[in-house]
């Protein structure tokens, strides 16, 4: 009897301790919360924004459903952020923090092995039905065995769940390790038990989905429009995260086939707002009626987050790109200075990191002490230059020929097996030429892509641009179907679980997710379970510029460029906060003074 009674107390003990203090309303991944407790609406919008009208915005290519939480079609826009909601909210001035949603609090261990929700007793789905903690365990599993990969990795993170009462839930965390794993069950996606079918989940469908949010799906044409239409019964109009957004009583979403189309469409006012990507057409392509007499505008609005990685990507899975001296000699065979000057006004920046334009950035920086730690069990995982943070990618007079990089880059072919043959390059022990394909969804790829084909077959490289339509581009995209392609990784200031879904060798073998260069490097691995792990702000530094530099030392992708501010035209019946916050300007803070 006194043997059972003591194990008792050792368990509750260990139960009590592995819970921190009290709830909280808002959390922080490393910090505190820039919000104070009572705060009434976020610094960056307007809560005395007026409610009405209509926002058009387009949309590229075409859509055949509206769930966009599989792997399995090409969902519609804006679903995630208008009709289906998270247990918390992230607030976008802050690297990384979340503020009460349908969740009011949350409560992690302070050893980080479980975190607990307790759901706002108003949270309703649009159907009026209660949310419930029978809902969020019923997300989780659901997401868990069939949602995206990135859910898939993230949710199997947790190893029991618990229903404490209607509206309190716990779940236990078989990576203690991992302090990013709380914050992110807390964007965890929300579904209605009663109203979604686990055994159809991860089909396509067209059937519009029962939401939380403010707003619901209306007009679906399927392929070619979607109509957002204001919840007016929305149950979380009044919460602090809410006041002052989704102050437009439809959202439309029109889609179109080609760039220059969307274009049109703006300047003829049938879409509202045009973010901006072209530096060509942000320079000299503004030269229509509505700017002139001001019924449009053009403005560059900050950004305080990385600029991420816009790459040519080598899918290292096929042969062609397997030998890394290979990659590297197309890395010198880019002239960025020749094609930014012709083809983008001269207005874009060399990206030179994954998390280029932040701290995090190794560029410039020698590894410290930590990062080295990190570092020692992969002596040959990082270049020399890289380490010490001298690295460059290498420059041009921008004259459009390079002869000392060409030397450069037939070099290191020569010594990856290649040598010319009658114009072409041959690989000596196959006999197989250098050639390979670039996929692309979009016409207006095509001036960078067919530049970069021409300089690269002046050595005897044959290259194939295809483009092909966006459906069958993500069908391809799924199943590592691709020579290359063009991509952006974003990104943040708090880098995390995302990461595996990226880069680790896991991820490189499933289908689906964005680990398109297919990087199996047991260094990336190691640099990202360092950053999930690390506590204080310096260490996830370092470990994130440690992954940094194993990414940049793979010669995984051909970095290409980043805009410096944000470029958005739009009509100027549309009104924005003076506040921009640290993610850029965000439309669902916006609002409209006529009633389009």
């Amino acid at each position: 009897m006194l043997y059972r009674l003591t194990l008792y107390l050792i368990a509750l003990f260990a139960q009590l301790s592995a819970v921190s203090a009290d709830p909280v309303t808002a959390i922080a991944l490393h910090g505190t919360p820039k919000e104070p407790s009572g705060f009434t609406h976020f610094s960056y919008v307007d809560p005395r924004a007026p409610k009405g009208g209509r926002l058009t915005l387009g949309a590229y290519g075409s859509f055949d459903s509206v769930n966009p939480l599989i792997v399995k079609g090409t969902p519609v826009t804006g679903v995630r952020d208008f009709t289906i909601e998270s247990l918390m909210a992230r607030g976008l001035d802050e690297p990384f923090t979340l503020y009460g949603l349908i969740a009011d609090t949350i409560d992690v261990a302070e050893d980080g092995s479980s975190v607990s929700f307790h759901l706002n007793p108003k949270a309703h789905f649009s159907d009026g039905r209660p949310i419930t903690a029978d809902d969020v365990i019923f997300s989780l599993e659901l997401l868990r065995d069939k949602g995206r990969p990135n859910h898939r990795t993230y949710f199997s993170k947790v190893a029991k769940s618990e229903r404490l009462s209607d509206h309190d839930v716990r779940f236990t965390l078989d990576a203690a390790g991992d302090r990013e794993i709380p914050l992110i069950i807390g964007l965890m996606p929300v579904l209605p038990k009663h109203a979604t079918n686990p055994y159809s989940f991860d089909e396509t469908s067209m059937m519009a989905p029962v939401g939380s949010g403010p707003y619901r799906i209306g007009k679906v044409d399927a392929g070619r429009s979607l109509t957002y239409v204001r919840d007016p019964n929305y149950w979380g109009r009044d919460l602090p995260v809410n006041r002052g957004r989704f102050n437009f009583d439809e959202i439309r979403f029109d889609y179109y086939r080609e760039g220059s189309a969307m274009f049109d469409a703006f300047k003829t006012g049938q879409i509202d707002l045009w973010p901006e990507e072209d530096p060509r057409r942000w320079a000299n392509g503004y030269d229509f009626p509505a700017i002139h007499d001001g019924r449009a505008v053009k403005r560059e609005f900050d950004i305080g987050i990385p600029a991420g990685m816009t790459a040519l990507v080598f899918n290292t899975r096929r042969p062609v790109f397997a030998d890394p001296r290979v990659r590297e000699a197309l890395i010198y065979l880019f002239d960025f200075e020749w094609i930014n000057r012709t083809l983008f006004a001269g207005l874009y920046r060399r990206t030179e990191s994954y998390f280029q334009r932040s701290i995090l950035a190794s560029p410039g920086h020698p590894a410290d002490d930590h990062e080295r730690q990190l570092l020692a069990p992969f002596p040959d995982a990082v270049k020399p230059a890289i380490m010490e943070g001298t690295y460059r990618f290498p420059t041009t007079d921008g004259s459009g020929r390079s002869r000392e990089n060409q030397e450069h880059a037939f070099k290191l072919l020569q010594e990856a097996g290649y040598e010319l043959k009658r114009g072409r390059l041959i690989q000596k022990d196959t006999g197989r030429a250098l050639e390979f394909e670039i996929l692309a969804v979009s016409t207006a790829q095509s001036a960078l892509l067919l530049s970069f084909a021409r300089d690269v077959e002046r050595l005897g490289i044959s290259v194939d641009v295809r483009v092909v339509d966006s459906s069958q581009y993500q069908q391809r995209l799924t199943n590592y179907d691709y020579d290359m392609i063009q991509n952006t990784w974003s990104s943040s200031l708090s880098p995390g679980n995302e990461q595996l879904f990226r880069w680790s060798a896991q991820s490189a073998k499933v289908p689906g997710t964005y680990n398109f260069a297919g990087v199996q490097n047991p260094a990336v691995d190691a640099m990202i379970d360092a950053l999930l792990a690390a506590k204080s702000e310096q260490d996830f530094v370092s470990a994130v510029r440690a992954l940094d530099r194993t990414l940049l030392s793979g010669d995984y992708v051909i970095p290409l460029f980043y805009i410096p501010t944000q470029w958005v035209a739009f009509w100027t019946r549309l009104h924005h906060p003076e506040k921009t916050p640290l993610f850029g300007y965000n439309v669902d803070s916006w609002w409209a003074t006529d009633k389009k």
